[in-house]
């Protein structure tokens, strides 16, 4: 019996702000509802797995309805967004907070500037529902047991920065914006982000980023003044020659509902370019069945498939990472089940900076060590990029090296050292 069946069918169920205003946020919430649970060994589960979690839970009523409360360990939904101590494991050596050195490439704050022509503007701290695999686990959300936010000051008083700097730097033609979620803007601020960028001529491409389409849909049918607040963006921005899209984030073919397909059908009709960025995590979508599911019904919903990201390092993720080898079988599996415009390059976002890679393109992959080493040439061509392997994909042997100081320095080095030969003979 899932526990949310009855609010499925209030009247309020498909209202933005009611989904909000109910969001569940912690472990007594879902005590509450909890039927299936008569000794409490499952929400002990939940509050360990949250002492170990960089993101607060935040879960809209409309997650916890797509959840399979008979199956919850396994469920690809739960997974996503309520962990369990039970299932975590050790993270791998090599993570860091901030995996990507976002806050290195930061010229102004509320700025990444990695990309020649690209900058990233974080434009909110604040998601309608929080992933437990955030690559922004340093900034995004409430501070947790493990892991202190930094907390970045009002946007207003960093937009006028933000603005002065894309004025002065023409370079930038592209801006995507994110934070946190696009979702949490209210309209007057989406309206405000979207003129203010139009204006500067360089500007060609705007994006906005959003797991909203995913976790709170009936925002675009509910709140209707940002939707239209996209939508005039989206025809501003035709008329002066800028391209505006709407970025989604899917993972799984079960969290396209009628719901989703009612706000797709409704931004496709008004004009909204969207495409569909997903990560590649154990449990959820590590399968090249579900992942063929998923980009059907997207490209049926006119979102196209364009991401599929390795699961960056993130603290209490190992166990919902895949190998690359894994992700490179489901990519061939997948490629040409579909038109080409249709099929999303799988890709790495490498630790360290170097932006994203096709994931087949690197220059040295040992399959024992789980190491791969990345070039980003037109990023940072001076340097070499490392995505490790979890753990758990690894045998033994390969396990209790990385768990050994200097034998994972020693096979750091070796790897680099292949890279830099296979470079060095073309």
């Amino acid at each position: 019996m899932n526990p949310f069946a009855r609010e499925m069918t209030r009247p309020e169920f498909a209202d933005a702000a009611w989904q909000e205003r109910c969001a569940v946020t912690s472990v007594d919430q879902l005590r509450e509802r909890m039927e299936d649970d008569p000794n409490g060994n499952l929400m002990r589960d939940v509050e360990l797995g949250l002492a170990r979690a960089p993101m607060a839970m935040r879960i809209t009523p409309y997650v916890l309805s797509l959840i399979d409360w008979s199956n919850f360990l396994q469920d690809p939904i739960r997974k996503q967004f309520i962990p369990v101590g039970s299932e975590i494991l050790p993270s791998h050596p090599l993570l860091r907070m901030d995996s990507l050195h976002e806050q290195e490439s930061s010229p102004v704050d509320g700025l990444v500037h990695r990309y020649p022509d690209k900058a990233l503007l974080l434009a909110t701290d604040r998601c309608p529902a929080y992933c437990r695999f955030c690559t922004r686990s340093y900034s995004v959300g409430l501070d947790t047991q493990s892991v202190s936010k930094k907390r970045a000051s009002p946007f207003q008083a960093r937009w006028n920065a933000i603005v002065a700097y894309l004025r002065a730097t023409p370079v930038i033609v592209d801006v995507a914006v994110s934070g946190g979620d696009c979702f949490q803007l209210n309209s007057s601020q989406l309206s405000a982000i979207g003129r203010g960028l139009l204006s500067i001529p360089s500007i060609r491409r705007i994006r906005f980023a959003t797991k909203g389409l995913a976790v709170l849909p009936m925002k675009v049918t509910s709140d209707l003044e940002w939707t239209n607040a996209l939508v005039n963006i989206s025809d501003a921005g035709r008329n002066q020659g800028v391209d505006i899209s709407l970025h989604t984030h899917f993972n799984h073919p079960r969290e396209i509902t009628h719901y989703t397909a009612a706000a797709a059908e409704l931004l496709f009709k008004r004009g909204i370019r969207m495409r569909n960025q997903s990560v590649l995590m154990a449990g959820v979508n590590d399968d090249s069945e579900v992942m063929k599911g998923l980009v059907k019904k997207l490209s049926h919903l006119h979102i196209q498939p364009y991401y599929v990201f390795a699961c960056d390092l993130v603290d209490g993720l190992e166990h919902m990472r895949c190998s690359l080898s894994l992700a490179c079988q489901i990519e061939k599996a997948i490629r040409g089940i579909t038109a080409g415009y249709n099929t999303p390059l799988f890709a790495v976002d490498t630790p360290g900076g170097g932006g994203k890679r096709d994931i087949h393109s690197f220059e040295y992959y040992n399959r024992q060590t789980g190491i791969a080493v990345y070039r980003a040439p037109s990023v940072r061509p001076d340097q070499l990029f490392i995505y490790p392997d979890p753990l758990q994909s690894l045998s033994p042997d390969a396990q209790t090296a990385w768990l050994d100081p200097q034998r994972a320095k020693r096979m750091l080095t070796d790897a680099v050292q292949a890279a830099q030969a296979k470079s060095a003979t073309g």
